[in-house]
């Protein structure tokens, strides 16, 4: 009897775009990146992968660059001069909590030799916003904006690192620091806004 030869159901190959690159390289997060591990992921060779991104540094800035696409900045509600602390600590507390749900991306944010050119395109988009909405002028909106979100962002990066998993904190402790941060950040604002009211002839913040 003949045995019929028995061939080999193969489905049709996984495609490699960037969406699918960039889903699972934010579910793995970014410091957990690798070639092969995300290849894994998705399904595929990580020399099929290649064909795509160059390396690992293009790859994860690739990474960083979605998870800050998909960060929607806080809207601004009834523009006022008086109203723009409570915008600013919005935006803050915006921030503080992209950073602590994405590990590893402080860098792509606060350093201009790796962020990139979409990144730092909305980025000025929302100084622009800024500057139009609360009658500032751009250099000041920029200065403004970049203040608050580099210590807010390196405060944030600090307190929330995964680096050292043997220091765990219990509720009472996490309640203080975001109390600590919150206070800190607030007082940054207000100072801030001060030195704006001087330069731009604005109100002081009561």
């Amino acid at each position: 009897m003949v045995q019929a030869q028995k061939t080999k159901n193969r489905g049709r190959p996984r495609t490699i775009t960037r969406e699918r690159i960039t889903d699972v390289g934010i579910r793995m997060g970014l410091p957990k990146i690798t070639f092969v591990g995300l290849a894994a992921e998705m399904g595929v060779s990580h020399m099929a992968l290649y064909k795509h991104v160059p390396n690992l540094k293009a790859l994860k800035a690739l990474i960083a660059e979605a998870i800050f696409e998909h960060w929607e900045i806080p809207e601004i509600a009834n523009p006022s001069p008086y109203k723009l602390e409570s915008y600013l600590n919005e935006f803050a507390l915006s921030l503080r909590n992209l950073v602590r749900l994405n590990p590893g991306l402080p860098p792509y944010l606060l350093r201009r030799s790796v962020a990139t050119p979409h990144i730092t395109e909305k980025i000025r988009e929302h100084q622009k916003v800024v500057a139009a909405t609360f009658n500032l002028s751009s250099e000041n909106s920029q200065w403004l904006l970049s203040t608050i979100a580099f210590h807010c962002i390196a405060v944030a990066d600090t307190l929330y690192s995964k680096d050292d998993e043997t220091i765990e904190l219990d509720r009472l402790d996490e309640e203080e620091i975001e109390r600590e941060f919150n206070q800190g950040i607030n007082a940054l604002i207000i100072g801030a806004l001060k030195i704006m009211a001087q330069e731009e002839d604005l109100p002081s913040t009561p």
